[in-house]
C-alpha cells in the first residue's frame, strides 16, 4: 500500500459515486494502521485487544501490495469505519450488515468463520480458567 493522497482522491472520484470522498477523509494507511491499535489498546479489554491487534495486522500485511486503488479506498474505508466504532463504543452487540455478507467471497466467510471460531475458543479457555 503505497499509494500517495493525491492517488487516492483521484480513484475515490474515478469510483463513480461508490465512495463519498466529502463526507469523510481517508486516513493514510500508516495512520489507520496506528489509530487502529491505539484504539484496541484504549478502548478493548485486554482479551479482545489481543485478539483484534492480530487481525489488524495480519490484514495490512495481506493488503500491503494492493495496487487497485478502488479496492483499496474499500479497505481503508471499512477500516476507519471501524476505528470510529471502536472509539464510540457503538460496536458493542452490533451485527454484522447482511448486505456486506452477501458481498463477501467464499474466502472471505471463510475469515469470518475463523474469525468467530478463534472468539468461541479464547471464551471456553476463559471459562475454564474462571
Amino acid at each position: 500500500m503505497r499509494p500517495s493522497p493525491r492517488t487516492l482522491m483521484a480513484a475515490a472520484e474515478s469510483a463513480s459515486g461508490v465512495f463519498r470522498p466529502q463526507s469523510m477523509n481517508l486516513l493514510p494507511p500508516i495512520y489507520l494502521y496506528r489509530r487502529l491499535l491505539r484504539s484496541h489498546r484504549k478502548h478493548l479489554p485486554a482479551e479482545m485487544r489481543i485478539l483484534g491487534d492480530e487481525y489488524v495486522k495480519a490484514e495490512f500485511r495481506a493488503h500491503r501490495d494492493v495496487e487497485n486503488p478502488v479496492q483499496l479506498i474499500g479497505f481503508l474505508t471499512e477500516w476507519q469505519l471501524y476505528a470510529q466504532k471502536i472509539e464510540g463504543n457503538s460496536w458493542i452487540g452490533e451485527r454484522l450488515d447482511q448486505g456486506k455478507v452477501e458481498k463477501m467471497s467464499d474466502e472471505q466467510l471463510g475469515q469470518l468463520y475463523e474469525l468467530m471460531r478463534a472468539i468461541q475458543k479464547r471464551g471456553t479457555e476463559g471459562d475454564q480458567q474462571s
